[in-house]
């Protein structure tokens, strides 16, 4: 008999169905072959039932009703794609055995193991597991297919993630909506992420800006001219600081102290999903699930790209060679041809931990060009597509160089710091000098102002200065205070949120982690996934708990009056991010085996039982609460509201419970 594959996504089944099965007839919703037929899933072809599948009485959202908590959860098939499955059930009856060839990660996982719930489905099973979709590793994925229980872990926690979202998103929308008579849409995952918005918010409105005043001093010595920050407590007086510049205007000083270190910087990590996300919002303004669909058309469509829902930077042993034949294939694109031409491969080899480490590499390494040349591509996927394989060529190039010069220079007892970086050697930069860059902007304001406040990161910025020319100076000879001048400064309020921060945030749980390794470490217990995150941020828009002011996220009066509902009701937990971030640590262990599922699942069921009972005996909050500023000219401009009760609103209010979160 034959075999049935069984992909994520119709271009996905065509791609495999072309190296396994070249001459395979096309019958529209699968291929047939000699050994195998390939069909598709498009994507969740089944979700978790509605409550009103349980029980009729839960058509009508009543609060006395929950919590709503199955001994068993129903699955149901999507009435738009119900054909779809009704084609895969006609041919597995026909084939002996099958491939899971869904996207390798949680949610693929999950998608082929509902379609084996539901239908029934007892065939042996084998796991295709490819990182892109080039005809060669198709090949040598079918010709290394895995046992699907090797993957039973990873099942189980797909199954936990997505009934832990049934039972929170169901419970608590119903308990805080039937409560408050609005329709408010509570998640496990996309409460804190709101919540984390509305903190930043209450931050930049109670932040108390404050005037104060930097003296500059301008030395000379023959030649040589610079500029030297004074150094001393924060002056918030404007005549002090003026007099401290009257003071040393004109005057004589010494070389007080005077350090020259040589530094490296060497290239930006490559991307995981995230990082990428972030960087193409901050250089393109792109939302995060933008940058997720085009990233996802270069795997699936043009397969230029691996996998791109990794949250990976680094790759394994057996990628190092892969890379090398990449970096000749982009060595004869007209493109890229002149970057490429002083990349040396000797920069890239198992040792260098900064690109080859095999203990940070789980299901998929970081984001890569394939072999396959790219054709016609979009604006926006060209644009993708080039900041993927800037950042991969970065790494066959040799570090940047500079000269630090550190002087504190002493006038009238008053002292002046100088940092001078002088470049020696533009390295890996060299690729980006055709965009007037380092390369982008999220890896270099972050490696600029690591762990500092923004403050204290512009001081730095104000103190060092970059040169590409020669700078001396003889610390054993006089300098001249050619003149002082007094800025005016204000402190700054933390800034709104991005796209791009808030992913950055998401991906440590809130915490304002700069350090790498941190951030690296913390990878395990973000809020939601590499994949997920953008459909979260979406989710915020789409039931009008946040606003896009250009780049800014704006909470609107709804956001702001559903998180100081839900901690006002006592249950703060939800709002954690912290906590969520656990959770979604416990389930990566569950994912890894070590961790129970079911112990896991009995922890949120108590929780949502803590939930329902905290709502009901809060205070229905006042209807003006959720309403948004009137227009200019009359009409309101709230949307997604509406009285609670009916079908309609248990998909909306819900957070999306069945499908991803």
């Amino acid at each position: 008999m034959k075999t049935l594959v069984i992909a994520e996504k119709p271009d996905m089944g065509r791609n495999i169905a072309s190296v396994i099965e070249p001459k395979a007839k096309n019958m529209r919703n699968y291929l047939e072959g000699e050994r195998y037929i390939i069909t598709w899933a498009i994507g969740h072809l089944i979700g978790l039932a509605e409550p009103d599948r349980y029980d009729e009485k839960y058509k009508k959202w009543n609060f006395g009703d929950l919590p709503i908590i199955p001994d068993e959860f129903k699955l149901l098939p999507n009435p738009k794609t119900k054909d779809q499955l009704a084609v895969i059930k006609e041919l597995a009856a026909r084939c002996g055995s099958l491939v899971n060839a869904c996207d390798a990660g949680r949610e693929g996982q999950h998608i082929f193991s509902l379609i084996q719930r539901h239908l029934k489905l007892r065939h042996p099973v084998k796991r295709l597991w490819i990182s892109d979709l080039t005809a060669e590793t198709i090949r040598r994925g079918f010709e290394e297919l895995k046992d699907e229980a090797e993957y039973a872990n990873l099942t189980e926690a797909a199954r936990a993630r997505s009934e832990a979202d049934w039972l929170i998103g169901m419970n608590g929308s119903r308990a805080f909506t039937t409560k408050h008579n609005e329709l408010l849409s509570v998640g496990r995952v996309q409460t804190p992420v709101l919540a984390l918005i509305y903190d930043r918010q209450k931050q930049i409105e109670s932040f108390d800006s404050q005037k104060y005043y930097e003296v500059h001093g301008f030395f000379e010595q023959g030649t040589t001219k610079y500029r030297g920050l004074w150094q001393g407590d924060r002056i918030a007086d404007e005549e002090k600081a003026k007099a401290i510049a009257d003071k040393v205007r004109g005057k004589t000083g010494a070389v007080e102290s005077y350090e020259v270190k040589d530094t490296k910087e060497y290239p930006f990590k490559l991307y995981d999903l995230t990082l990428l996300q972030r960087e193409a919002n901050g250089k393109y303004g792109f939302s995060a699930k933008k940058t997720l669909d085009v990233a996802q058309a270069l795997y699936e469509k043009h397969k230029v790209i691996s996998y791109p829902r990794t949250n990976s930077n680094y790759v394994n042993e057996q990628n190092i060679p892969e890379m090398h034949r990449i970096l000749d294939n982009l060595r004869s694109t007209q493109e890229y041809g002149d970057i490429v031409g002083g990349a040396e491969k000797r920069f890239v080899h198992k040792g260098n931990r900064a690109v080859c480490n095999p203990a940070k590499v789980e299901d998929h390494h970081a984001i890569m060009p394939t072999m396959k040349k790219a054709g016609a591509l979009s604006p926006d996927e060209r644009k993708i597509y080039d900041l993927i394989v800037r950042r991969f060529v970065s790494h066959f190039y040799p570090a940047a160089e500079y000269k630090v010069h550190t002087v504190l220079t002493a006038v009238e007892e008053e002292r002046f710091k100088t940092t001078i970086k002088q470049l020696l050697s533009l390295g890996w930069k060299v690729i980006y000098a055709d965009q007037g860059k380092d390369g982008d902007g999220a890896g270099s304001s972050a490696r600029k102002s690591r762990g500092k406040s923004p403050d204290a990161a512009q001081e730095q910025e104000d103190e060092e200065e970059e040169t590409d020319g020669v700078f001396e100076l003889n610390a054993a000879e006089p300098v001249n205070c050619a003149n002082a001048e007094v800025k005016a400064k204000e402190t700054q309020p933390p800034k709104a949120y991005t796209e791009g921060t808030l992913l950055k945030a998401m991906e440590s749980a809130g915490k304002q982690v700069e350090d790498e390794e941190l951030r690296e470490a913390m990878k395990d217990s973000g809020l939601g996934t590499p994949a997920t995150r953008a459909a979260t941020i979406e989710r915020l828009k789409n039931v009008g708990y946040i606003d896009m002011q250009g780049k800014k996220i704006v909470i609107t009066p709804k956001g702001r009056t559903a998180v100081e509902l839900i901690r006002g009701a006592g249950v703060e937990l939800l709002t954690s991010p912290e906590m969520t971030g656990r959770w979604e640590q416990r389930l990566n262990e569950i994912a890894r085996g070590q961790a129970s599922a079911e112990q896991f699942m009995n922890n949120v069921k108590r929780f949502t039982v803590q939930i329902v009972d905290k709502v009901r005996v809060q205070r229905p909050a006042v209807k003006t609460a959720f309403a948004r500023p009137e227009k200019p000219g009359g009409g309101s401009r709230r949307r997604g509201s509406s009285g609670a009760g009916g079908k309609g609103s248990a998909a909306a209010a819900s957070g999306g419970a069945s499908g991803k979160s």
